[in-house]
């Protein structure tokens, strides 16, 4: 891992502090990922963010700027997005992305 990516590791932690209580790190998809309660939700691999999005709100965060699909094989994967630095290159940028993704994560736990 290059000091961009530790870089960004590491601002995803202080994003988490909010739900440290239930946050695990793993290495998944060629990176490191944030789980909620055991489900993932936010992650860095690239130097880009990785991030589970709800269904429904699919098509309006695919639209954003700085926004494409997850997809390492050809084909997109359900409910994930990579989002490139410049769409999160501020905290702000980052807390509202870890949202998204703590939102697709506790959708997932409390059902």
């Amino acid at each position: 891992m290059d000091e961009t990516s530790r870089n960004i590791v590491q601002r995803i932690r202080v994003s988490l502090n909010p739900w440290s209580d239930h946050i695990t790190e793993k290495k998944m998809f060629g990176g490191s990922c944030f789980l909620y309660k055991g489900k993932m939700c936010v992650g860095e691999t690239k130097q880009r963010l990785m991030v589970r999005v709800l269904s429904e709100h699919m098509e309006k965060v695919l639209k954003m700027q700085h926004v494409t699909p997850m997809d390492f094989t050809g084909k997109p994967i359900k409910e994930f997005i990579f989002v490139s630095e410049k769409g999160f290159d501020t905290e702000e940028k980052l807390q509202y992305w870890t949202e998204y993704g703590i939102a697709h994560a506790k959708s997932k736990t409390e059902s």
